[in-house]
């Protein structure tokens, strides 16, 4: 399907992971894509990966210049945003009594503020009918150990779905969230667990999947084009959740 030919889609932390699964799906129904991260070598290369002309702009979601710099480039290179996937996030885990201020306000400034100012950045640029995802978590929804704060940022991002819906749907923009469940990617490498430590968590998050395995970056990306999509043109404000059952 050709889904986004003639559109621009735009897709931060879209250099590894769910990011560059939804960046490389967008390109192949035939988007030009935007793709943002932190790590220059990772971003050239997912640039590479995503190719049909992929621009990768590097930026921190949690920096306002850069959220500054990153509109002005869109603007004088494509003029407008038609699907924004709001995509960069922290997932860092500790147990409660080791949470930091340090801590808290890492992944509060990346998964609350970046994700606010992403968008309240890109308004200008956000055509009529244009569809807008937050990259929520199956944690809004369920209460794990080790997850407070991290938790609690991405409760707060489900919840921006639906306030910035009765802001912007007047305008013509479709805000909605997904809640992906534990997800085969870069993520669980990132959270410093040593090799053992690290197939133990994974064994046990399996465990509580009725499915009894990982989500796949592929199977995000096709919820975040649906909900970006003209088929989900009633949908509005909602939480779409890929999980494998394990809100069940």
């Amino acid at each position: 399907m050709n889904r986004f030919e003639g559109k621009v889609a735009v897709v931060t932390g879209g250099n590894s992971g769910i990011g560059l699964a939804t960046a490389k799906a967008f390109a192949r129904e035939g988007a030009s894509v935007v793709i943002t991260g932190r790590d220059e070598k990772s971003l050239k290369a997912a640039e590479k990966e995503v190719g049909r002309g992929a621009l990768a702009v590097r930026a921190d979601a949690a920096r306002l210049s850069d959220l500054d710099a990153l509109m002005e480039t869109i603007q004088a290179r494509f003029k407008k945003i038609d699907a924004l996937f709001v995509n960069a996030g922290v997932g860092k885990f500790v147990p409660f009594e080791q949470v930091t201020e340090a801590f808290y306000d890492e992944i509060m400034n990346v998964n609350v503020k970046g994700v606010f100012f992403t968008v309240h950045k890109a308004l200008p640029l956000l055509a009529p009918g244009a569809g807008v995802v937050l990259n929520a978590s199956i944690n809004a929804h369920k209460g794990m150990p080790g997850t407070t704060v991290y938790g609690a940022s991405k409760a707060a991002v489900h919840n921006l779905a639906r306030t910035m819906s009765a802001d912007l749907v007047s305008r013509g923009i479709r805000v909605n969230s997904i809640s992906p469940g534990p997800i085969e990617s870069a993520l669980l490498s990132r959270v410093g667990l040593a090799d053992a430590e690290l197939k133990q968590t994974k064994e046990w998050i399996r465990g509580q999947v009725p499915l009894k395995r990982f989500g796949t970056g592929d199977e995000i990306a096709e919820a975040v084009l649906y909900l970006c999509s003209p088929a989900a043109g009633f949908t509005v404000g909602a939480d779409l959740v890929v999980d494998g059952g394990m809100i069940l």
